[in-house]
């Protein structure tokens, strides 16, 4: 499979614009295609190899410019508007003294035919090589874009001008066909509408920004010179490689993830956790890049860096995200593939039945149809969904909980149960061994093995019972054979050929029901030699958010492999309104498959055991502490480990998708509404062209507005 290419791709305004590039593309070879208008950024996998040049060129044939491959460094560089602020600029001062006539009467020149005329040559220039380019591209590619419109509406402006002012020159009459500083008005006034529509735009990629720009700060490489000396060198982080040592003191970012090798500190790492608490650190205990050292210092050394940190991968998952679209644009597409056609038919059809059936002059007429075209907007259509998904996003990855796709954000809303697992979701996992028991056997060999065992395992009660019982370690504890069973315990054979289970009692006891009762048993050639039970509590917040989705009319439930007198007592305490206990993988998946046929279901968990269910639901959530399967399966990856974070992210994604219906529906009245009353003559072109610009720019605000919705 071909590398996957990014590119920075200018002009692009609208959802066919993107359309447009995303055909070509396809129509080349590519594959895995994203284009997205708003942030510039273009992505695909190269199949058939084309060289630079080459796409430079097609992509340019439909009237956009290759700026070049999209990096990172771009975001946020003020230089790709430039090309738009000159032609704003210059637009403007052309159009100023054209416009300048109809408040000026008594100034002779200003009135002379011929130096309107000069005057309108480099607005008609412009919007020649800016709309008529781009517009003529788009129809030859099949899917017509806005300029299309605005096109047709000047070009037509100007050439009746030009026409009647060349039969009537030196008459009287010649005035009543004078409209070049409509042509020239409805260039500067769209152009301006871009510029601000480019700006308000940018804001939404405000935290991905932010984002990027913490990943591109310098890191304190410790090195050894030539003398054995330890010396400290800055570097870009960018730089920072797998077993390098870094120093971070107070008020530094940490920019690898990392293993603390000497020092202590309290870490803010609420960029990646979303909470603001901060975490004491020792030698020993891992960093992660984007948190900050509050106080104290420390020396690292590098696990992963560059694009494999933690930070990086954030970015490209929240990339990705924003780039996938929610089935809910698909409407928005689907209408503006047909808006152009549509809208030029309404216009053609006005000036038709204006002149002829109505009786209106050809001025008259020619001004309601070029009206009709430029206060068309498919633009606010097309800005309603991806702004608003930026946003969310955006907004989503700054709390700590990531969307691994825009349409996640549509799942979220409709969401109307969720499903909990218990251990390591509700409960801290913060495991303590007790009531250790051996059955004719040596408690110390016993322990021994439990330990060894649980050290080939990530599941977190493995994890919190090798931490916590370093002291089990008695001797070397060699496996031919090593087996993890999801949701039931773990299976080895040693080289004597002795076979061991460790793990629940309906899985381990079999016929033997020695040990019947404690949380995990030890079998030893089938037969039972050792049993223990966990201690577990019920994580912080827990029951606020449990509350919290009940009042918001969310069901909760709770499926667990643990025994009913500890699920009963973590539902009683969270205020869970169903739990089933003593479930495998298989029964999880039959109770995930039963409550979707019922509504829309999330499923939140942590362990390997969950990750069939993480997938099998519609909505599948996984805490930063989860293993990595759980997370690849999931859709939603909350980084910190409050259940707080499920409520939050299914907050954003109700608010998210609310911001994206209003905005279509906005999009959508504005057009059926103004559309009629510029064919009845009730709105000049100029003032149709101020309100395109307009509609923009109030569906991109109220995406913006997301941001500060709590």
């Amino acid at each position: 499979m071909a590398e996957l290419t990014e590119l920075e791709v200018e002009g692009m305004t609208c959802t066919n614009c993107a359309l447009s590039v995303e055909k070509y593309l396809k129509k080349i070879g590519g594959d895995d295609i994203s284009v997205n208008f708003a942030t510039r950024e273009v992505r695909f996998r190269n199949n058939a190899q084309k060289s630079m040049a080459d796409l430079k060129k097609g992509i340019e044939q439909l009237g956009y410019t290759v700026v070049g491959e999209y990096t990172q460094h771009q975001e946020g560089k003020k230089a790709r508007l430039s090309k738009l602020e000159k032609k704003l600029i210059v637009s403007a001062v052309f159009t100023f003294p054209l416009l300048m006539h109809m408040f000026l009467p008594f100034v002779a020149f200003l009135q002379n035919p011929l130096f309107q005329f000069i005057l309108s040559l480099p607005l008609m220039y412009i919007g020649t090589s800016y709309f008529g380019k781009s517009a003529w591209a788009s129809v030859k590619n099949g899917v017509a874009n806005m300029d299309v419109l605005i096109f047709i509406g000047s070009s037509a402006a100007f050439i009746y001008s030009i026409v009647g002012v060349a039969i009537n020159y030196g008459t009287h009459l010649v005035h009543q066909y004078m409209f070049f500083e409509t042509g020239a008005t409805i260039i500067t006034l769209v152009l301006l509408g871009n510029w601000i529509e480019e700006r308000s735009v940018q804001k939404t990629t405000g935290s991905l920004k932010d984002l990027v720009a913490m990943s591109h700060k310098k890191a304190r490489l410790v090195k050894i010179n030539l003398n054995k000396e330890k010396v400290v060198e800055e570097v870009d982080a960018d730089h920072l490689l797998a077993g390098d040592r870094v120093q971070a003191n107070s008020g530094d970012q940490i920019m690898a993830d990392g293993e603390i090798v000497d020092g202590d500190a309290e870490m803010d790492e609420s960029l990646i956790t979303g909470e603001s608490v901060p975490v004491f650190k020792e030698q020993g205990e891992t960093v992660i890049s984007g948190s900050i050292v509050v106080s104290g210092s420390i020396q690292f050394m590098v696990k992963k860096a560059g694009k494999d940190s933690t930070l990086s991968r954030i970015i490209e998952l929240v990339k990705d995200a924003q780039a996938k679209k929610p089935a809910i644009q698909k409407l928005g597409d689907r209408v503006s593939s047909v808006f152009v056609p549509v809208v030029v038919s309404i216009a053609l059809l006005t000036f038709l039945l204006s002149c002829f059936a109505f009786d209106i002059s050809i001025s008259s007429s020619l001004m309601a149809s070029v009206a009709v075209l430029v206060i068309s907007c498919p633009c606010a259509m097309g800005l309603a969904t991806p702004t608003a998904v930026m946003v969310g996003v955006g907004k989503g990855a700054k709390a700590g909980v990531l969307l691994k796709g825009g349409d996640t954000i549509e799942k979220l809303a409709k969401v109307k149960t969720v499903v909990f697992d218990k251990t390591g979701t509700l409960t801290t996992g913060d495991f303590r061994v007790k009531n250790f028991e051996t059955y004719d056997f040596d408690a110390t060999v016993a322990k021994n093995i439990v330990l060894h065992m649980e050290k080939k395992s990530s599941h977190p009660i493995a994890k919190a019972i090798v931490k916590g019982n370093p002291d089990w370690f008695m001797m070397p504890f060699d496996y031919v054979k090593f087996e993890e069973v999801k949701g039931k315990g773990l299976y080895a054979v040693d080289q004597g050929g002795n076979d061991f289970k460790l793990g629940s009692g309906y899985w381990v006891t079999g016929e033997d029901k020695t040990g019947e009762g404690k949380d995990i048993l030890l079998s030893y050639c089938g037969k039972v030699v050792a049993g223990f039970d966990i201690e577990d509590r019920v994580k912080e917040g827990s029951r606020e958010a449990i509350m919290t989705l009940n009042k918001m009319g969310i069901k909760t439930v709770m499926i667990s492999g643990d025994n009913e007198k500890k699920c009963r007592y973590v539902a009683e305490r969270t205020g869970i309104s169903e739990f089933f206990s003593g479930q495998s993988p298989e029964q999880k998946l039959e109770h995930i498959r039963m409550l979707k046929t019922e509504q829309s279901t999330a499923m939140v968990g942590d362990g390997i055991n969950d990750a069939p269910a993480l997938s099998l639901a519609d909505v599948g959530i996984s805490l930063g502490s989860a293993t990595d399967i759980a997370k690849e399966s999931a859709e939603v990856i909350l980084l910190s480990g409050h259940i707080s974070k499920v409520t939050e992210a299914i907050q954003l994604g109700k608010s998210t998708y609310r911001t994206i219906k209003q905005n279509l529906f906005w999009a959508l009245a504005y057009n059926v509404v103004a559309i009629p009353i510029a064919a009845v003559g009730l709105l000049s072109p100029m003032i149709g062209a101020l309100s395109m610009a307009f509609s923009d720019v109030v569906v991109v605000g109220n995406s913006i507005r997301l941001n500060w919705k709590k």
